[in-house]
């Protein structure tokens, strides 16, 4: 009898013990991970985003965009959730990487879709690449794309390259656009007609840039010509247009 009992006793106590054990366990899981890991999310609270890369939205613009979560107020989580997460797509951005500066702070980097212009389509605006790729569409146009006109295409489809049967229409197009980018000109159309000849629209000036490879020089002397063009709805010749030439034929526009 007292043999039994002794093991009951032991079997007991060892229970006693294993308990005792699980529940030095989860004290010490308490005390070195979730207690550590709730104060750090208590203190973690994002305070200042730095917004770097945007040109197309104002840093309040992008943040109302990126920010979009009750636990996006919370730094730690913020990063977690794009470094591993899903996350809304924004127009014209190609991705957001988000980094903690300490705490309080993150730094939003952007990546902006690379756009060379824009055409109308159906009451909208599909925006492409210089591939000819179309990598947006809006009901909105923006500023500083340039509007093409004059072309026709075969289909638009949203990421799929624009079907033309003139293929080398996006080269020009691309050295257009980037020469108006480097010269800083406010062209707000870019035409073509059927012979693919270039007509530049800037404001009240029409640009009549005809049909080349490269528009260097005529883009180049364009910027000199501009600022000191009369206020008034103009037509500028440059079809013949040679480095040098000191004249240039300009008429009222009808």
């Amino acid at each position: 009898m007292q043999k039994r009992g002794s093991m009951r006793e032991k079997r007991q106590k060892k229970k006693k013990n294993g308990i005792l054990l699980r529940l030095s366990k989860i004290l010490k899981f308490c005390l070195f991970i979730i207690i550590p890991t709730l104060v750090l999310l208590f203190i973690s609270r994002l305070e200042t985003a730095i917004v770097e890369g945007s040109n197309r939205y104002t840093s309040e613009e992008l943040q109302k965009k990126v920010l979009t979560k009750k636990t996006d107020e919370n730094t730690l989580l913020l990063y977690l959730r794009y470094k591993y997460g899903e996350t809304e797509s924004i127009p014209f951005i190609e991705r957001v990487d988000i980094e903690m500066e300490n705490l309080n702070t993150v730094r939003i980097q952007v990546y902006e879709k690379v756009i060379t212009g824009c055409i109308e389509y159906m009451g909208g605006y599909m925006y492409f690449d210089k591939d000819g790729v179309i990598v947006e569409s809006s009901d909105k146009k923006l500023d500083q794309v340039p509007f093409i006109t004059g072309l026709s295409f075969n289909k638009m489809v949203l990421y799929e390259k624009l079907d033309t049967q003139k293929e080398e229409i996006f080269d020009v197009i691309l050295n257009l656009t980037q020469l108006i980018k480097k010269y800083e000109l406010d062209v707000e159309t870019i035409q073509f007609n059927s012979d693919m000849e270039v007509t530049l629209y800037c404001g009240d000036i029409q640009v009549l840039l005809g049909k080349r490879n490269t528009y260097d020089e005529q883009i180049a002397e364009l910027k000199n010509l501009l600022p000191k063009a009369p206020k008034e709805k103009l037509t500028l010749d440059m079809k013949n247009f040679t480095e040098g030439q000191k004249r240039i034929i300009a008429k009222p526009r009808k």
